[in-house]
């Protein structure tokens, strides 16, 4: 989500100057990012995001000047194996910028609301580049189609001396920071994408602050603190409340030897990246599958996917 926050935000500031856009809309064997990964290209050059390891941005930010002058988009393929160090290929997709586009996409990410990007790519009889859909039967057959979520919101309950790493992390993620230092300052700032750390340091906020964040079914609320006084604060919670749902994480994080607070921080952030991106929070030397199979997309891109 990073990526596209920077596109977003250089957009914004660039509206008055002729852009493309370079999407990678298709991969075969192994390479550095995926289909979905883009750049946005100015005539000086690359402004936001990326589209490998630095492999090939400077070429097609080269090709993507002729795109603006000439006003015609173009599939570019790459073979990383014989270029590269990657196992496999890539295609890209460059086009001058549809501003109604990312137009639309800022006004789904200020809402927080996911939506459907579609890139006709290579279809015959049909207008060439992104849009926006409302579902994949308005897509072309043969269209890229990626759902495209909004970043995950890290609301912070309590202080701490971790709360200035929660914030740094988030802000070199993308994520968007909400802090709360008091339970009772809690309002309806949450939504599928929030994920919540009650870090009070003190069991009589704590148990203000679960008893009302428990019910909301979060996918992601962690406590920190050890594992007897977990027990307690829901011991005394189910007499006080009954049954209780959502996922909870306590203690918070994965297991890598943390010590200090700016550690604890980042063990917390990557259980929520692997909570958010279904990842195993195992070291990739122990997954037999490649590193990029899906693990859980969403419908729309696999039937999509499946036209192709």
């Amino acid at each position: 989500m990073k990526e596209i926050s920077d596109i977003l935000r250089e957009f914004e500031k660039r509206q008055d100057e002729p852009l493309a856009l370079a999407t990678l809309v298709r991969a075969t064997g192994s390479s550095y990012r995926r289909p979905g990964a883009r750049m946005l290209i100015g005539l000086s050059g690359p402004t936001a995001g990326s589209l490998s390891g630095g492999c090939v941005e400077e070429e097609v930010a080269s090709l993507a000047q002729n795109v603006i002058s000439a006003g015609e988009p173009k599939l570019i393929a790459f073979d990383m194996r014989r270029r590269f160090g990657c196992n496999g290929a890539i295609e890209i997709f460059i086009e001058p910028l549809r501003e109604s586009f990312l137009s639309e996409l800022s006004q789904h990410f200020r809402g927080r609301r996911s939506c459907l990007a579609a890139t006709n790519f290579e279809t015959e009889g049909h207008e060439l580049g992104t849009i926006m859909v409302r579902a994949t039967d308005e897509c072309i057959a043969g269209a890229f189609v990626e759902r495209i979520e909004p970043p995950i919101q890290l609301l912070i309950v309590g202080g701490g001396p971790e709360a200035n790493s929660f914030r740094q992390l988030s802000e070199l993620l993308g994520w968007d920071f909400v802090s709360v230092p008091n339970p009772s300052l809690l309002g309806d700032e949450f939504d599928e994408r929030t994920a919540v750390v009650v870090k009070t340091h003190n069991y009589g906020r704590d148990f203000c602050a679960l008893q009302k964040l428990l019910p909301l079914g979060l996918r992601y609320l962690g406590l920190i603190g050890p594992r007897k006084r977990r027990g307690q604060l829901l011991a005394d919670l189910f007499n006080s409340s009954g049954a209780l749902g959502g996922e909870f994480f306590a203690p918070a994080g994965l297991d890598l030897g943390t010590e200090t607070p700016q550690e604890i921080a980042l063990a917390i952030v990557a259980e929520i990246q692997s909570v958010f991106n279904a990842g195993s929070g195992k070291s990739l030397r122990d997954r037999r599958a490649p590193i990029h199979a899906i693990r859980c997309a969403p419908a729309e891109t696999e039937a999509v996917a499946a036209a192709r």
